[in-house]
């Protein structure tokens, strides 16, 4: 790529905390780009590997590079191979790119990184920070409701505290009241923040957004205050769960595979409330063995809350594959435990299906450890 302007890639990271709706926020700015003439290439990231954001991006026809071990702050060389993979298969016009939701300090150690030492390459968007109404109204304390321990409040914090834009998601899911109460509640605490609203999920209020985002120029380059050792101390008290479950019906019967992500969902949600954990984010693809491009998807984003379907499956499967992410502040053993009883009940018992897991990995993130941090 040359240093012209007009040929640098764009660069765009959404930040949030986890369940916020980054990935279903991300595949609409991807197709609200592709219907203006742009190309477009997602870079998702994880602390583990088989991501659920991958599969999606990857089912909605977009080329997808995937990060795993680490944050973008901690794997800022993988990063950049990332996004020049991307640049090698398809010359993008954007780079669209979701970081781990319980990251926090990413524009001194990805945003001025990229424009200082790559700048030639890319042209950075200033920061937006993706907001669920109902988890703020609680870490917020405008509203009463189970929430998290002290410091993973203190990471969801540090998100607001460095982002230039607010995106309050979700909007569809609170009364008029509701909403100004968080609006006035962000703005009292955070009045040079600017504020959107929208409803990734409905499709409303994002425009607006999309076009300041694409072409604003600017944003923080003020090193946030940070306690480092308490950031490490809260995503330690967070438990991570990726697994990938192969099913199969047999004597060539079928399945509601819709019904299995709801109901499975249901059952994590029973045994994480039996452990007395608090949920941060449990989401689930099911993909038929013969087409990678029909996927069912699910969410659940708190203990109270109810697991949503973002994407349909059309037609009942004989087969899938199904990777689930689990994140919750507990101990991964009991992400695994929750797991094991969730499937033996759902997949075995009520749907009587055949069971392999060629995958399941668990554990806590290790201390954060940036490649560069610039203010």
């Amino acid at each position: 790529m040359t240093d012209q302007a007009s040929e640098r890639a764009r660069y765009i990271m959404i930040g949030g905390f986890l369940g916020a709706g980054k990935t279903t926020i991300i595949q609409r700015f991807a197709e609200h780009l592709v219907a203006n003439g742009k190309t477009v290439g997602l870079i998702t990231n994880d602390q583990g590997g088989g991501l659920v954001d991958s599969a999606i991006g990857r089912s909605n026809h977009f080329p997808v590079e995937e990060i795993s071990g680490g944050c973008f702050c901690c794997r800022f060389n993988s990063l950049l191979e990332a996004a020049r993979n991307l640049t090698a298969e398809t010359r993008p016009d954007v780079l669209l790119a979701e970081p781990v939701g319980s990251c926090t300090d990413l524009v001194a150690t990805v945003s001025l990184p990229l424009q200082k030492i790559y700048g030639a390459d890319y042209s950075v968007a200033p920061f937006s920070v993706l907001v669920d109404p109902v988890r703020a109204l609680r870490v917020l304390e405008l509203e009463e409701g189970k929430k998290f321990s002290r410091n993973v409040r203190y990471i969801y914090q540090k998100q607001l505290e460095e982002a230039d834009f607010f995106i309050i998601n979700k909007t569809d899911l609170l009364s008029p009241e509701r909403l100004a109460l968080l609006r006035n509640g962000l703005s009292e605490r955070y009045p040079d923040k600017t504020v959107y609203e929208v409803s990734a999920r409905e499709g409303t209020g994002l425009d607006p957004w999309f076009d300041t985002i694409f072409s604003a120029s600017g944003g923080n380059t003020s090193p946030l205050e940070i306690d480092y050792a308490r950031y490490g101390e809260g995503e330690a008290l967070l438990g991570w769960l990726n697994a990938t479950l192969l099913l199969d019906v047999g004597d060539g019967a079928e399945f509601d595979g819709n019904a299995l992500l709801r109901d499975l969902a249901c059952g994590m949600r029973e045994a994480m409330g039996s452990a007395g954990s608090e949920v941060a984010h449990l989401k689930m693809t099911l993909t038929p063995k013969h087409d990678p491009f029909e996927l069912g998807a699910i969410n659940l984003v708190r203990d109270d809350s109810q697991p949503e379907l973002s994407h349909r499956l059309v037609e009942p499967l004989e087969d899938g594959e199904l990777l689930l992410n689990l994140r919750a502040e507990a101990a991964p053993e009991v992400l695994e435990t929750a797991l094991h009883q969730a499937v033996k009940t759902v997949v075995e018992r009520k749907y009587k299906l055949d069971l392999e897991m060629p995958h399941l990995e668990h554990f806590r993130p290790g201390m954060p450890n940036p490649t560069h941090r610039m203010g």
